[in-house]
């Protein structure tokens, strides 16, 4: 069983990704803010995190700045998970070092199948 971390500080969607994750098998820890999501990092082995842009404390890009800085985190695939839905969006998370961007609202097949690729390619 894989553990998906999910940060997002919007609470209803938190809930609803965290159930979609579940009912595919995966355990899912949650976080409410940036700083919430690397304090999960240190503590749980996590093998990817779901990562929302707008977040408080700190923003899925800064957070996705330590990730990539730290030597036991830089490899742990992070997926940008979004309302920026606007052209160049996707280009700029993927360009900062998102793994994947996944817009709101969640396609689930498409929730499904990128976690399950990044999980098999991560193994």
């Amino acid at each position: 069983m894989s553990t998906i971390l999910v940060g997002e500080d919007n609470a209803v969607n938190r809930e609803l990704v965290r159930e979609l994750l579940e009912s595919f098998g995966h355990e899912v820890i949650e976080a409410g803010n940036g700083r919430e999501v690397l304090e999960r990092l240190y503590k749980v082995k996590t093998d990817l995190v779901l990562l929302d842009i707008q977040m408080p404390v700190l923003d899925g890009y800064a957070v996705l700045r330590v990730i990539r800085d730290d030597e036991k985190l830089k490899t742990m695939p992070v997926v940008a998970l979004t309302a920026f839905a606007m052209r160049g969006d996707r280009e700029k998370a993927l360009d900062a070092g998102f793994d994947a961007h996944l817009s709101k609202p969640l396609d689930v097949q498409k929730l499904k199948s990128l976690t399950k690729r990044l999980l098999e390619e991560n193994n």
